[in-house]
């Protein structure tokens, strides 16, 4: 298979799954899971399923971790640290059809910092796919209504996501920064490992504050989605495409959420197809299909 389909199909699997991770996230709220301390639980189950598998890399790679450890560290941060827990706060405040809104942002945020730390200039095509794609997420999420966007509700919730979107793009644009001779798990793994060290005292100031977990089967089946499929699956996939084809144009394909969104609403929320789903869906693939148009090095 081509890269380019590799990749498209990764990131295709990857927003499908983040998708599905808001919900859940929503759910965590609803069942009363502390937002931080899930994030620990989190990496610390990724750790321990990925170690035996990457503890060989790692180890025979140290001078090589302790020599770039700086910029291993900001990706830890921005991305185990950081941006998860953030996103959780905000669905403690927010709507999950406001964050996953916010998401359509990171594009954006991408496009312009990947070209102002010299990762990878955008050129006319992406510009434009990304406006395109963009004015689709748009109409699905305002019904093709210009007063819901202009009336938007702008809360603490989406202040942390504001937050976390600027992380995940810091994070997405930096990826390709450097070319270290890591495997993509194994990288997921040192990340896991320096990120775990920053959110201990996420942990322990959550725990003081008598945020108690209750080990209940909704507890568990939400720490399993998030171990297994938000972090390890979505975070293998991302990180591979953006190794294959850039920031830029693997960043676009987040605004496939929304269309995953109101899919899996009509499925399992029985909601009704409107015509503003197609008209934004449509403006959403072209978007796509723009940014990906021209062939690069």
């Amino acid at each position: 298979m081509p890269k380019k389909y590799l990749a498209y199909t990764l990131l295709v699997c990857t927003t499908l799954i983040w998708s599905v991770n808001f919900i859940i996230g929503k759910f965590a709220y609803l069942f009363e899971v502390p937002p931080l301390t899930l994030n620990f639980l989190r990496w610390t189950l990724v750790w321990l399923l990925l170690f035996p598998f990457t503890y060989k890399e790692i180890f025979s790679n140290i001078k090589l971790i302790k020599k770039n450890i700086i910029y291993l560290t900001i990706l830890a941060i921005t991305s185990v640290s950081a941006f998860n827990s953030l996103v959780y706060l905000a669905l403690n405040y927010t709507q999950a059809i406001d964050t996953i809104l916010m998401i359509s942002i990171i594009p954006v945020f991408v496009l312009f910092l990947s070209s102002i730390l010299g990762v990878e200039k955008f050129n006319f095509f992406q510009l434009i796919g990304l406006i395109v794609s963009f004015v689709g997420v748009l109409i699905i999420f305002s019904n093709a209504d210009l007063d819901k966007i202009l009336n938007l509700n702008f809360n603490i919730g989406n202040a942390w996501m504001l937050l976390a979107v600027f992380c995940w793009a810091l994070y997405s644009s930096l990826l390709k920064k450097k070319k270290l001779p890591f495997s993509t798990l194994g990288l997921v793994e040192i990340l896991a490992s320096i990120g775990l060290i920053f959110l201990i005292p996420q942990f322990i100031g959550e725990q003081m504050y008598g945020k108690e977990i209750k080990f209940n089967k909704a507890f568990f089946l939400i720490l399993s989605f998030v171990t297994l499929f938000a972090s390890i699956g979505a975070y293998y996939s991302w990180n591979k495409a953006i190794e294959l084809i850039g920031p830029n144009r693997a960043s676009i394909f987040l605004h496939l959420m929304p269309i995953f969104g109101v899919s899996l609403a009509i499925v399992l929320l029985k909601e009704s197809f409107q015509m503003y789903h197609f008209i934004g869906a449509t403006f959403i693939v072209t978007g796509i299909y723009l940014s990906n148009r021209k062939k690069y090095d």
